[in-house]
């Protein structure tokens, strides 16, 4: 799903994994960094000392951040995944990932995928945050809502592989033809176009999280907007929600599993990205883990601090507008930009973080394909660096556009700390290399989505994490009908290809669908890679449990602990 820089655009994230290693120069320098964080994590941890702010273990409560506010919480309507963090901690549907990234019950205790038909059977002590039980009807009814297309929800297409879901989606077919009904007050059946075999992954996904239709339609559209205009299905509920500067969730009475939570609370007590605040909360003991950006690594390691790593399987690009009125739909012009930039010099030489990959592609290097990765099987074709030919191709733009001179061109990006500097040195290189005027809009993460969402940038630095294990999950991010392809990139073949890919139970023939798709994004020049993200952060060493994942909430506090030593 959408993420932001600091984090970006899509819900998704497993747990952490190895870094893999930069290729060419930055090889030598990023084993001596490996090999002195694998010495300072061997030392104490300075977070938390000397405080209980970050860790109150008389009240079994720790201190997060989050990087930017939630746009909303309405499991039907979000699609960024600092939303999908919070819902993954206050909401729990049919399935869920565990420790391990594996699919286990959520609220149902069981369930039956045979061919188009599936069947899942609600615990009977699944209740909602107001002790009313939680029922088949209330998945009927948020997932139909979701396909409603007065609803306009983003990822309505995460529910076509249900029979008629996108013709009601479409309008074509009323919404009560959907496939999914209430058999009884805890039995769902749902009926799918054709066999999908990844459909429990789907159904873990925050799209088809439950909504009581009664509590839902006495919100109106407030629902989902503050701590008390939501019912929560899962371990935590929110119970107060500061617009801007914090929320806090507090242990769910009613939630089935009793056993599997020991905080009483999360308090998310700052909403920032700035770097300095963070570290500064961290050393302070404020907050009980933090994400280490470049400049935040030498403060770090002076204070010795375990640190930790994995990347976190999202891949960040620049993303074109092209609607009919803007520049950037000639392909000559993308061309040009494509050739007159390199994604290595971006991650060597600005980022300059450990685990940071240049992005060669959509799909990122950790997706599995028939026997091998999908990249190995299917590599990704690449551009060369070439100013020169740069050139030619924009001066074939300029003419085929009528222009003399180009106009500025509008790069959106929020104002994250990767961001900041993406946008500055992609601002400096088209001037350069191009001439080309590049005017930064720097947006709060939720303004960039709305802008977005309304086409108002030329190009924008964007991002895609996975929203379950199959590489359709990136693969139909540039399908015509997605809501998500905010540039509204438009391609028959490749809306050929991911109806293929989402009816073929052939995993080869998936795979090659998936290869062919790369290709077309790449010679449409559809996007331009910039990166595939990795993490390294310190967490306090009392705080057991936490999971970073690429499948769920990216940082998951679910199963957390306070461990203090006697």
């Amino acid at each position: 799903m959408p993420h932001s820089h600091s984090s970006d655009d899509s819900f998704a994230r497993s747990a952490a994994r190895p870094l893999a290693l930069f290729g060419g120069a930055a090889v030598l320098a990023l084993v001596l960094l490996m090999f002195l964080l694998d010495f300072l994590a061997g030392l104490a941890s300075a977070g938390g000392a000397g405080t209980a702010t970050g860790v109150d273990v008389e009240r079994q409560e720790i201190t997060v951040y989050l990087r930017e506010e939630p746009p909303q919480l309405n499991s039907m309507l979000a699609t960024d995944a600092v939303s999908g963090m919070v819902l993954g901690h206050v909401m729990e549907g049919l399935l869920r990932y565990d420790e391990n990234s594996q699919i286990v019950p959520g609220l149902a205790e069981r369930w039956e995928i045979n061919g188009t038909r599936a069947v899942f059977h609600l615990r009977e002590n699944a209740r909602w945050s107001n002790g009313e039980p939680i029922t088949a009807a209330d998945f009927e009814y948020a997932w139909k809502t979701a396909l409603d297309p007065a609803t306009a929800s983003q990822y309505a297409f995460i529910f076509y592989a249900i029979k008629n879901a996108e013709a009601a989606n479409t309008g074509s077919l009323p919404v009560s033809e959907v496939g999914v009904r209430a058999l009884d007050a805890r039995t769902l059946e749902v009926e799918l176009e054709q066999p999908v075999a990844y459909f429990d992954k789907l159904v873990a996904f925050v799209t088809y999280l439950p909504v009581s239709a009664a509590f839902h339609r006495q919100m109106g559209e407030r629902y989902g907007a503050d701590a008390d205009t939501m019912l929560y299905s899962g371990p935590f509920m929110l119970t107060s929600w500061v617009h801007g500067a914090s929320l806090r969730m507090e242990r769910n009475p009613h939630y089935w599993d009793q056993d599997r939570v020991r905080l009483n609370a999360i308090n998310a007590a700052y909403i920032t990205s700035d770097s300095n605040t963070l570290l500064n909360l961290y050393k302070d003991g404020r907050i009980v883990q933090v994400d280490l950006s470049a400049e935040m690594l030498e403060g770090a390691m002076q204070q010795r601090w375990h640190l930790d790593r994995f990347m976190d399987g999202s891949v960040f690009f620049i993303d074109f507008n092209h609607r009919p009125e803007r520049v950037t739909r000639n392909l000559n012009l993308r061309q040009a930009m494509q050739l007159a930039q390199n994604s290595n010099e971006l991650v060597d030489r600005v980022i300059k973080l450990p685990g940071y990959l240049p992005a060669k592609s959509l799909f990122p290097v950790w997706l599995q394909g028939v026997e091998r990765p999908l990249r190995e099987e299917y590599p990704a074709p690449e551009a060369p660096y070439d100013v020169a030919l740069a050139r030619e191709y924009l001066e074939r733009a300029r003419q085929e556009l009528g222009l003399t001179q180009f106009p500025p061109l509008v790069l959106l990006a929020d104002t994250s700390p990767v961001a900041t500097i993406s946008s500055q040195y992609y601002q400096e290189v088209f001037k350069r290399n191009l001439g080309l005027d590049i005017i930064i809009d720097a947006q709060t993460f939720q303004q960039r989505l709305a802008k977005m969402d309304a086409g108002d940038f030329d190009i924008v630095l964007s991002g895609w994490g996975p929203d379950y294990n199959d590489p359709l999950t990136f693969a139909d991010l540039y399908a015509s009908w997605n809501l998500n392809n905010r540039g509204r990139f438009a391609s028959e073949r490749v809306d050929a290809l991911v109806r293929q890919a989402q009816s073929s139970t052939d995993n080869a023939a998936r795979m090659a669908a998936f290869g062919e798709i790369q290709q077309i994004l790449f010679d449409e020049v559809a996007l331009i890679g910039n990166y595939e993200r990795g993490r390294v952060y310190a967490t306090d060493p009392r705080v057991k449990g936490i999971l970073r994942r690429v499948f769920g909430a990216e940082v998951d506090y679910t199963n957390a602990y306070i461990e203090v030593a006697p």
